[in-house]
């Protein structure tokens, strides 16, 4: 690094990743809070042999190169220190993060601290985790919340923040409907796995949604299993700090403050299936569906309605449920604000670059990978990113915001497009003929589903499908005229039955 690089530094002063200290001697022992606060933040530098005069108002000449006077001894006490383990609880440096730099004919020490990977946060000194722990902000050196070192802890746990089991929670807290529901989604998108003629508790075990400790024998729901399937009222008697919130703010009208809001208010069981089976269709319903066929069939599953499934699955699987915060998903017209609980594991760079996904929520990623919702390998992201850039949108921001321990992905969008639908003579036989082949893999569908769960209702194969109720009773309609569909019993309590022919 060149004096003149060197002089560029100091002259915009101390920042966030930037500490100077005078250290004309010996190790400042303040370097080491500035040590634990950049490796806990977003890394920094540390140059020793920089004097600050504080009376100087000019920015630019507050900081001046002194120098250190024995480089080498400075630089041996530092190593000897950050390894003893006495001083710091990890050390994370290379050697060749601490350089001696020639300024003049003076030397300085530069120490460059990265940002120190979840799996060994926090780092702290004095051996004292609560009061030892520091975070970077602006140009200091704070320490940090209880709360912020326990978001820590949780993080650099491997086995992600999910796995713990809820003592007293039992199938009794389990909404069965949303359960039932999950299954017909599994059974469709994975119709030959073991799994689907077990029973609710041993399906959530396989799950990791139920779980016993064989040397405690306490048993229970794990948070994932109470999140993604619970009753609404034991999901907020335990996460009682947690909020699921989904507000539409297009087309307002005068004082209006949303159009449409989903909250807690008793009509739904607000838990994660539901919150993702509610929120998805509204937040996707105006963007762009462009004519499209492939083969005989109609596309209308766009990349940009695949990259908001991403995003809203990303928003859960990486939220941290134990802080106090909102899951909160805001619609507007020009674009989708997703915000959830927790920092990023990961550094900003790293997530848009992609190939590595570290989920907070490990077990309610695997359930909603089964599913179809979710990317493997960290690929999601990028996804996002490509589907935007297909359409040539502004690029989505993704920010962290330490002060609110809460992470918020913008989506720009546009919604204005002009469906291209085919012109001229064959557009009529072209629609019909999609029309009829949409019907008949419906059909198929329903088929499916009736085979897997034979007492499910047409409101039931609805929600599944994600069509009308009443789309769903003509084709049951059609299915029985053809043969193909059998009611044995009432109504209620009777079953259907499908005939091979």
């Amino acid at each position: 690094m060149s004096t003149t690089l060197i002089h560029t530094l100091i002259s915009n002063g101390e920042r966030a990743n930037l500490e100077c200290k005078r250290a004309q001697r010996n190790i400042p022992n303040s370097i080491w809070e500035t040590y634990s606060a950049f490796a806990n933040t977003y890394g920094g530098t540390i140059l020793l042999g920089i004097e600050e005069n504080l009376q100087e108002t000019d920015l630019a000449k507050r900081f001046s190169v002194v120098g250190v006077e024995d480089a080498h001894k400075i630089c041996a006490d530092f190593w000897n220190i950050i390894n003893s383990k006495e001083k710091v609880n990890c050390n994370i440096l290379q050697d060749s993060d601490v350089q001696i730099i020639d300024v003049a004919d003076k030397q300085i020490i530069k120490i460059s601290v990265p940002q120190a990977s979840y799996s060994v946060r926090p780092i702290y000194i004095n051996n004292n985790l609560t009061r030892g722990t520091f975070k970077r902000s602006h140009e200091g050196d704070y320490h940090c919340s209880e709360q912020e070192i326990k978001l820590m802890l949780r993080d650099s746990n491997e086995g992600g923040n999910d796995r713990a089991i809820l003592e007293h929670y039992t199938m009794d807290d389990i909404d069965i409907p949303s359960l039932e529901r999950y299954r017909m989604l599994f059974n469709i998108n994975n119709p030959e796995h073991v799994w689907k003629d077990l029973s609710h508790q041993e399906f959530l075990k396989q799950l990791g949604g139920y779980a016993q400790d064989r040397t405690t024998g306490i048993e229970g729901l794990t948070i994932a299993g109470l999140l993604m399937f619970g009753k609404g009222l034991p999901i907020r008697d335990r996460f009682d700090n947690l909020r699921m919130d989904y507000i539409d703010k297009t087309n307002l009208i005068g004082e209006q403050r949303y159009s449409d809001r989903l909250t807690y208010d008793g009509t739904w069981e607000n838990n994660l299936l539901n919150f993702i089976r509610i929120v998805l269709p509204r937040l996707t319903r105006d963007l762009p569906r462009p004519f499209a066929m492939e083969g005989m069939e109609r596309k209308d599953d766009t990349p940009q309605h695949k990259a908001v499934r991403e995003a809203v699955t990303n928003a859960i699987i990486h939220a941290d449920f134990m802080l106090n915060g909102i899951l909160r998903i805001e619609k507007y017209d020009d674009r989708f604000v997703l915000t959830n609980p927790g920092l990023l594991k990961l550094p900003l760079e790293q997530i848009y670059a992609g190939g590595e996904s570290k989920a907070r929520n490990q077990r309610i990623q695997s359930m909603l990978r089964m599913i179809g919702y979710g990317e493997n390998l960290g690929s999601g992201f990028p996804m996002i990113l490509n589907a935007w850039n297909e359409k040539h949108w502004i690029k989505p921001t993704l920010t962290e915001q330490p002060e609110l321990l809460q992470v918020k992905l913008t989506l720009f969008v546009q919604t204005d497009d002009i469906p291209q639908e085919p012109t001229g003579r064959s557009t009529v036989e072209t629609m019909e003929k999609s029309s009829e082949k949409s019907s008949e893999k419906s059909s198929e569908k329903i088929i499916d589903i009736i085979k897997q769960s034979p007492k499910i209702t047409a409101k039931e194969i609805s929600i599944v499908l994600g069509i009308s109720s009443r789309g769903v009773e003509k084709q049951i309609k059609n299915l029985r005229e053809q043969g193909i569909l059998r009611r044995i019993g009432p109504d209620k309590g009777g079953h259907w039955e499908v005939q091979e022919i």
